[in-house]
């Protein structure tokens, strides 16, 4: 017999969402080009070719949470969360970074309240 309904994708725990308040809401973004395979989770900044990896040379402010995972290596339109409660502790920025109060201060503009009592 023929499948009626088909899987259009699946998400494992992975931490990342923290809390119902905010709730997340997604946006569509453009990520610049050259930065490789990204994960759910990476904290981005809005640079001048698209957004790029919150602490590379070239980053803005924070201003976004990717919420799938992607491939950079050329310029690439996805989604990403503009809002929610996310675990700091699954939050993935450059090499070498880390969140400051400032970057924080950023999110918290675009409603995104980070949380540091999870695992």
């Amino acid at each position: 017999m023929r499948e009626l309904m088909n899987k259009a994708g699946e998400i494992g725990q992975d931490n990342l969402i923290a809390g119902v308040f905010p709730p997340a809401e997604f946006t569509g973004v453009k990520i610049a080009a050259g930065q490789g395979v990204l994960r759910r989770g990476t904290v981005l900044a809005e640079g001048d070719a698209g957004c790029v990896v919150l602490g590379t040379e070239t980053t803005g402010k924070a201003a976004y949470i990717l919420s799938d995972d992607v491939d950079a290596t050329e310029e690439v339109g996805t989604t990403a969360y503009r809002a929610g409660n996310f675990n700091t502790k699954a939050l993935i920025v450059a090499e070498g970074y880390e969140l400051t109060e400032a970057d924080r201060d950023s999110l918290r503009k675009y409603r995104i309240v980070l949380n540091d009592n999870m695992q």
